[in-house]
């Protein structure tokens, strides 16, 4: 994946030897069965939004239009291939990279073995990242339920499709699936959707999915699955809200109830390399992302919180740089990471939430912008979102954003470089954007800052000069 194609590059780009292992598919799950494939099928759906919104626009579709499922993976299926020659063990072996195909195991702390030859190495970065973690439901491992893995081989239309759980994958799918023309039902233990996301974004969300006909069975306790190999239906069983007993129908079941890091099957031990199996799972590293192994370190989901190419991409070059160069010492805790939630509209954040600044008792400020107002979302049609900004006290120094719109995951990237350069509300207030843009939100929250630096009396010394001057 990401962390260790970002690792093996860096290595060979300083003429060193690398050995670059992969038991799969090069490109990791982001490529072949994540973001990638995702936000294909995330394109297709919002133009069949667009199809069934047309006579909005003015424009009057004679007859029905018709959703080919079969045709919409195809696109998928080519245009991953189109991408993947980016990630191919071609080019990495032409940059100087020794690739090999197997399975890895540590046979000592400076030695792994794949395909049973054994490989000595001086530093070692592990990047074996996470798969879904699917949850202890009773009859669940006997049904051919579907995960990331295995929901982009799919080439029929499920009738009625279930997902389990409600977090960034599960949302994104279920309004795809909707969209595309399934009965959605979605179940979770929560009593609402991206639980870890700010109330007022993930409530924007929900309404979304509601109205694209995504049904929600929110605490709900899965007692039972079953899987009848003649119809090939799945049966659920469940109680919602300490209820009675209910059953569904369904033809597929997608599990998204979290990720699991992948340690298993790597003899850690043998390495001298401590990892979790409970609570937060994972390797255990230093904010060097350095392990109780001195040579080894870890990249990505299989030790970090943060499940995101991205930040497998901005961690590899943190291990790689403090293995070689031991007095550089970069921390993984001072990266400042934004992330996005590919619903429509999509939701993005960096920095801090106001719920994590409530529990440590840093005191802050909220300043938003509804697009509501704004011109180009209005013209859009999708104004239904918003731009939130929380500062320290009294200060301008920003903590965090959420931004809710269309372009979300576009827009918050203004946010980063601002919080990564040090800039404050005041300098962001001052941005010019083109008019007419959703971005020039992010410009007007920024505002409501200055706004609130206009003391009474500076507002009668100000009204006075006007005054003398007229």
């Amino acid at each position: 994946g990401a962390g260790g194609l970002i690792s093996a590059i860096q290595s060979a780009g300083l003429q060193g030897k690398v050995a670059l292992i992969e038991k799969h598919l090069l490109g990791g799950d982001c490529l072949n069965v994540g973001c990638v494939p995702s936000k294909a099928l995330i394109r297709c759906a919002r133009a069949v939004k667009e199809m069934k919104n047309a006579e909005e626009f003015g424009i009057e579709i004679e007859g029905k239009a018709n959703v080919n499922f079969g045709r919409i993976m195809e696109r998928m299926r080519r245009l991953r291939a189109k991408i993947a020659p980016a990630d191919s063990a071609k080019r990495y072996t032409g940059l100087g990279v020794n690739v090999f195909q197997g399975h890895a195991r540590f046979t000592s702390k400076n030695t792994v073995e794949v395909n049973g030859k054994r490989l000595k190495f001086a530093k070692c970065i592990i990047a074996t990242g996470a798969r879904a973690f699917v949850p202890p439901i009773p009859g669940l491992k006997e049904v051919p339920y579907l995960t990331n893995s295995s929901l982009f081989n799919l080439t029929e239309l499920p009738e009625v499709f279930g997902v389990i759980g409600s977090g960034p994958i599960g949302v994104e799918m279920a309004q795809c699936f909707a969209r595309f023309g399934s009965k959605v039902v979605l179940f979770d233990l929560m009593e609402k959707i991206l639980p870890r996301e700010d109330p007022d974004a993930a409530s924007i969300i929900q309404s979304a999915l509601e109205e694209d006909g995504v049904e929600f069975r929110f605490k709900s306790m899965i007692s039972k699955v079953d899987y009848d190999t003649e119809s090939k239906k799945i049966t659920m069983t469940f109680t919602q809200d300490g209820g009675s007993a209910q059953t569904i129908t369904l033809d597929q079941l997608l599990v998204s109830a979290g990720r699991a890091p992948n340690v298993e099957e790597l003899d850690l031990e043998k390495a001298g390399v401590e990892y979790k199996t409970k609570g937060f799972r994972g390797l255990v590293v230093k904010d060097t992302l350095q392990t109780t192994n001195p040579k080894i370190y870890g990249v990505g989901d299989v030790c970090l919180p943060y499940q995101f190419t991205h930040m497998a991409d901005a961690s590899a070059k943190i291990a790689f740089r403090n293995s070689m160069f031991p007095v550089v010492s970069e921390k993984v805790s001072k990266l400042i990471i934004p992330w996005c939630t590919y619903t429509s509209p999509e939701i993005s954040h960096v920095g801090a939430y106001e719920k994590e600044l409530d529990e440590k008792d840093i005191k802050y400020e909220v300043w938003i912008a509804s697009l509501e107002h704004n011109d180009r979302a209005i013209l859009e049609g999708d104004n239904d979102g918003f731009v939130k900004l929380i500062s320290k006290a009294g200060t301008d120094t920003i903590l965090g954003a959420t931004i809710v719109a269309e372009n979300a995951g576009d827009m918050i990237s203004e946010v980063s470089v601002a919080m990564q350069a040090g800039m404050g509300l005041k300098a962001l207030s001052t941005v010019i954007h083109p008019y007419p843009t959703q971005a020039d939100a992010i410009r007007i929250a920024a505002g409501g800052f200055n706004k609130t630096r206009l003391t009474p009396g500076t507002k009668r010394l100000l009204k006075t000069i006007i005054s003398l001057r007229n």
